[in-house]
This record gives structure tokens, C-alpha cells and sequence, in this order.
């Protein structure tokens, strides 16, 4: 099968290329290939399996719609399905927002609801230009792409996003953050900048493709002031923070703020293809017709998602996300201690990242970080494959190594991703690459949680009857959180 995908696919392909594995079952965190080896899965399908593989109460949500004869193609049609997703939508929003939030169904993609907030913002202003930030990811459509760090050629004007351990100003910190702010207003406010007034800004509350680098609160309230005070509707990207994977339900609730438009994908899909964008109601000024999408009527996307975002809601799931999230952050942090490899362990709830860097390179500018060792962080995430720990990439070099559990991983299931991970960030630092013992399987994943109704620990989550930890416990040196 992988030789016939090698052979048939397009060339931009990326998973199956640094992951060569044929997935055949998946239950929660585990994921069983072809050839009966297991894996632990802190991919989550770029995150969008907030509940992990399929949880029982997504597949009985789909089961429901399919066994009652519902239309599963409805376009835009009022159903009793979209009616049930749209409140259970609207219950976990921000009350400020949701008592004045209008709803597009759009395409499929997170993608396609960016160009959707583009084209709104720009309808409702009657201006064109767009405000992004350095290391944004906002999709692999056209406008998306202009808006996202890689852009060429552009009708966007680009403003430094904050961050410590690569500033761009070489200050980090609430300096650092200051100094962000302030250059945004200057390139506002300077009639001879540049830029004229723009239809919107857009921004990630978590740069995850820009390598984990969650934005401060308090530049998070300065950009809402600053865009609310010159009348440019500020757009919180929440494809990848929402549905509670950075400690709240929304990742804008960190800093209080509300934003004119929030572009939802990935987890309000419960793993099926949803996107939508919840704007402010004075900016739907679109005549009928002049946003639509052949698939915004997914009846199974919106019976999983609303099962999704209730069982989140209900069980606590977002707080839980916090608290193991900083757990996992403060025992990897110990890897930079112990690894000159490992450059900075960041994150925030359960979205982590490990930038990886040449030790013994000279710093890129005195007293600053070592430079982005990209070929390091693939190796730990072979290496971290070897051992049955599948995770993702991301950053400006693709040098940080990218973990993003369900929220529903339990905390012997963390202790065994940390373990594996560190296990491989010593093998890569040994220089001794695929020459131990890859580790054994999970047990059945089956027996990851117990069945419906099942007295569980944590709400909304049943441990493992058997021990989620693999039976050989590597380094063996994290504790349960």
C-alpha cells in the first residue's frame, strides 16, 4: 500500500512521507497499523480529534443520523441536526459574543472559512487590505496563503508577532510584546507607512504551525484595542486552539478579549469535515448568495461536532487540558536541562512544542538562542516513530517537535509520551539513531476505555483497565502528572 500511494499521489503530500505507517484501527489516543504495531497519537489529525479516535459518544452521534433516515446533503437548509450544532455552537461561545454572533456555515477546510472572514470583513468595510503576522498558518488556499508566513506576493501587510525565545526585537518578555504592539500602531497611524486602513486583522491566539508560540494576554487585549479604537474588525484564528485544547473552551479566553469574527474548524467537526465562522451581527451585510459552499450542510459533521463540544463542555475537558498541559510542559522542561539539543519547551493546555538546535552552534546574536537544528527534530520524530509515538513538526525551520493529544489522554497515557520523547531526544543527542529496541505495543486499544456509562476517574474520562503505559518503559524517568 505504501509503495502504491508512492506511486500514485501527488509529490505534495506530507504525513505519509516522515509517518510510513498504514493505519487500520484507532481507539482514542491509540492507533493500530497494518502491520499490528501500535502507536500513541499526538497528532490527533493536526488536532482536530479533540476526543481522540473514535470516541463512543461521536460514532453514536453518527449512528443516530444514519439510522434515522435523515438527508445527509442538505446545503443550507434548516435541519434538526444543524439547529442541535448551532446551539450547542453558541452555548460554548464567550456570552459577550454570542448574544450578537451570526453563524456562515462555509467549505469543509478551516481554509475556506478564512477566505470566508476575508471576504466578510472586506464586504461589511469596503476595504481590501489585510493585517497578519510573522509565522501565521492560515490555510493552503489562495487568500489563506497571503495571510500566512510563507506568502510572496501579497495584499497583506505583515506585523511582528511576539514571542520570548526568538523575539524579534531581541528583548522577549513584556518588552518584547510592548514593542510588537507599539509597531503595529505605528504602521497604522503613520500616513506615509505604507499600509492604508485595512478591512480586518487575523491573528492566532497560538501560532501552531509557527512552532507553538502562544501569543501574551496582554498583547492580546493591546491588538483588540487597537483595532476596536480605528474600526478594524479584529478575526481570532481558532481552527487549531479551539474546542479547549489550550485550557479554555476558546483560546481568546485567556486574555477576555472579544473579537469581531472567530473561524472555527477541525475539532467542531468531532473528526469530520465542518468549518464555520461566528461573527459580530453588525457585519452581516452579505445579499443571499454571496457566500455559499456546496458542502456546508453536513449532517454528520454537525451531529459529531455538536457531541464533541458538549462532551467537552459537560465532562470539563478544557480545564483538564490545562492542568495536564502544564504538567507535561514543567517535567519536559526538564529535557532542556538535561539536552543542550532541546532549545525551549513551550506551549500552552495540550498544544507543545520542543524546538530542537544545534549544540554547539554559536548563538544567532549574542546572548540569544542557538540557531534551528531542523534535521535534529525530524530524527526525534523518527525516533520517537520507532517507538510508537507518532508526532508532528512545525516552526519556522520545521525544527520543533509538535505534541497535540486528545484531551482525553489520561495521565498514564502522558507519562508514556513523555517517557518516549525523551527517550528519543537521548537518542538523537547519543547520536545513536535506530539502534535500540523499538517499544513494544499498547495493549488492545480496546481496553483504552471503558465502555459507556463505565464509572470513570476524571470526568468524561475512563482510564485504561490495563495500564496505558508501554511494557517497556524506556527512561522511565516522569511520573504521572
Amino acid at each position: 500500500m505504501l509503495r502504491r500511494q508512492s506511486a500514485r499521489e501527488s509529490a505534495a503530500r506530507t504525513y505519509a512521507r516522515a509517518l510510513p505507517i498504514v493505519p487500520v484501527r484507532a481507539r482514542g489516543l491509540t492507533i493500530e497499523g497494518a502491520d499490528g504495531r501500535r502507536y500513541l497519537d499526538c497528532l490527533s489529525g493536526a488536532g482536530t480529534l479533540a476526543l481522540g479516535h473514535n470516541h463512543p459518544v461521536v460514532l453514536e452521534a453518527i449512528r443516530k443520523v444514519l439510522d434515522s433516515g435523515a438527508p445527509l446533503h442538505v446545503l443550507d437548509l434548516a435541519t434538526p441536526v444543524k439547529d442541535a450544532f448551532t446551539t450547542e455552537l453558541f452555548r460554548t461561545l464567550p456570552r459577550e459574543f454570542a448574544d450578537r454572533a451570526r453563524v456562515q456555515f462555509c467549505g469543509p477546510a478551516g481554509t475556506d472559512a478564512v477566505e470566508a472572514a476575508f471576504k466578510l470583513v472586506r464586504t461589511a468595510t469596503g476595504r481590501a487590505g489585510m493585517l497578519a503576522f510573522t509565522g501565521a498558518y492560515h490555510g493552503m488556499t489562495a487568500g489563506a496563503l497571503e495571510a500566512s508566513g510563507g506568502a510572496t506576493d501579497v495584499r497583506v501587510a505583515r506585523l511582528p508577532y511576539p514571542q520570548d525565545y526568538r523575539c524579534p526585537f531581541g528583548v522577549g518578555g513584556d518588552h518584547g510584546a510592548e514593542l510588537a504592539a507599539r509597531w503595529t500602531e505605528s504602521v497604522l497611524d503613520d500616513s506615509k507607512s505604507g499600509v492604508p486602513q485595512p478591512a480586518g486583522m487575523i491573528l492566532e491566539p497560538v501560532q501552531g504551525e509557527g512552532g507553538v508560540i502562544p501569543a501574551p494576554d496582554g498583547w492580546m487585549r493591546r491588538m483588540r484595542e487597537i483595532t476596536a479604537a480605528r474600526s478594524i474588525p479584529l478575526i481570532a484564528d481558532e481552527v487549531q486552539t479551539g474546542v479547549g485544547r489550550t485550557g479554555t473552551f476558546w483560546a481568546v479566553e485567556h486574555s477576555g478579549i472579544t473579537p469581531d469574527v472567530m473561524v472555527l474548524s477541525k475539532a467542531i467537526g468531532g473528526s469530520l469535515p465542518l468549518a464555520v465562522i461566528v461573527y459580530r451581527d453588525d457585519l452581516d451585510v452579505w445579499q443571499p448568495g454571496a457566500h455559499a459552499g456546496t458542502f456546508r450542510g453536513n449532517q454528520l459533521a454537525m451531529a459529531a461536532g455538536a457531541a464533541t463540544l458538549a462532551h467537552v463542555r459537560e465532562n470539563g475537558l478544557a480545564e483538564r487540558a490545562g492542568t495536564v498541559g502544564a504538567q507535561m510542559l514543567a517535567q519536559l522542561r526538564v529535557l532542556a536541562d538535561d539536552f543542550p539539543c532541546v532549545g525551549d519547551v513551550r506551549g500552552r493546555g495540550l498544544m507543545i512544542g520542543v524546538e530542537l538546535v544545534h549544540p554547539d552552534a554559536a548563538p544567532d546574536t549574542a546572548g540569544g538562542p542557538r540557531p534551528a537544528a531542523p534535521e535534529l527534530a525530524a530524527a526525534v520524530q523518527r525516533e520517537c516513530l520507532r517507538r510508537g509515538l507518532i508526532v508532528e513538526l512545525g516552526g519556522r525551520h520545521s525544527s520543533v517537535v509538535r505534541l497535540l493529544p486528545p484531551l482525553t489522554i489520561s495521565d498514564e497515557q502522558a507519562t508514556a509520551v513523555l517517557d518516549r520523547l525523551a527517550d528519543a531526544v537521548a537518542a538523537v543527542a547519543r547520536g545513536d539513531q535506530g539502534q535500540g529496541a523499538a517499544r513494544a505495543p499498547l495493549d488492545d486499544p480496546r481496553d483504552e476505555e471503558g465502555p459507556p456509562g463505565e464509572a470513570c476517574g476524571p470526568p468524561g474520562m475512563c482510564p485504561p483497565r490495563t495500564v496505558g503505559a508501554p511494557r517497556d518503559e524506556g527512561v522511565g524517568r516522569w511520573r504521572s502528572p
